[in-house]
């Protein structure tokens, strides 16, 4: 039996181009830190739209279940609508993108938006992509992502002007993100869930909403949080 020690196997590992996820660095909970630089994994013979599957979802197991993902069937849908949309053909591709919505859990993808490849929806579920909105290749986005706009009220450049993000490539944005106006994500950028962005993020950026906070343990309110619950009655209900 041959021994390696921790030095040859780490080396055998960074030639075989695998992550030794064990050396990455501890966070407090909540916290994002960016993934590996490579995945350990090899190309599938699938096209781009399904490959990206394998590769982001541990969950996925075979092609069968590859297509039974509703981000696959949104982007596939979307493909025909922008095609006819950028041929200026009327109503036609609101209705391919509104049938797509109702198949697809509420992935509601404007005909107009500008979306790259290997993009991937995990989950599938409350994501909105407004008309103007431009997406990178390689990007990945969680349930209940909103890439759209300030709102109407606001003053705005126009109907038919950038009115959306532009999401550049590999940036990976957590569920629930809201990202609005014409801001700009740079590439290499992780949004953490929740996160509220308002402002364009220069590459290899990492933008985190603040985690909730324990008030109260155990009917007994923290003493470092005890000026905010003060008056208050905790009637919450899940």
């Amino acid at each position: 039996m041959v021994h390696h020690t921790s030095e040859e196997i780490k080396s055998n590992q960074a030639r075989e181009g695998e992550t030794d996820l064990s050396q990455l660095p501890e966070v407090p909970p909540g916290m994002l830190i960016p993934a590996p630089s490579s995945t350990p994994r090899k190309r599938t013979r699938w096209p781009d739209a399904i490959d990206v599957i394998f590769e982001k979802d541990p969950a996925c197991n075979n092609i069968f279940e590859a297509l039974l993902y509703q981000g696959l069937w949104a982007i596939f849908f979307h493909r025909i609508a922008h095609f006819l949309y950028n041929l200026h053909i009327p109503v036609i591709p609101r209705l391919i993108s509104q049938f797509a919505r109702l198949v697809t859990g509420g992935i509601e993808i404007h005909p107009g938006a500008r979306i790259g490849k290997r993009f991937f929806i995990d989950h599938g579920a409350g994501v909105v992509i407004g008309e103007t909105a431009e997406i990178g290749n390689n990007v990945m986005l969680y349930h209940q992502v909103t890439l759209g706009a300030t709102g109407w009220w606001r003053p705005g450049p126009g109907r038919k002007q950038k009115r959306h993000p532009t999401i550049e490539d590999d940036v990976t944005i957590g569920v629930g993100a809201a990202i609005l106006g014409p801001i700009t994500i740079g590439r290499g950028s992780k949004i953490g869930a929740m996160a509220l962005v308002l402002e364009s993020v220069p590459p290899n950026s990492v933008v985190a909403a603040k985690p909730a906070e324990l008030l109260v343990k155990s009917g007994e309110p923290l003493a470092k949080h005890e000026e905010l619950t003060q008056g208050w009655e905790m009637d919450y209900q899940i």
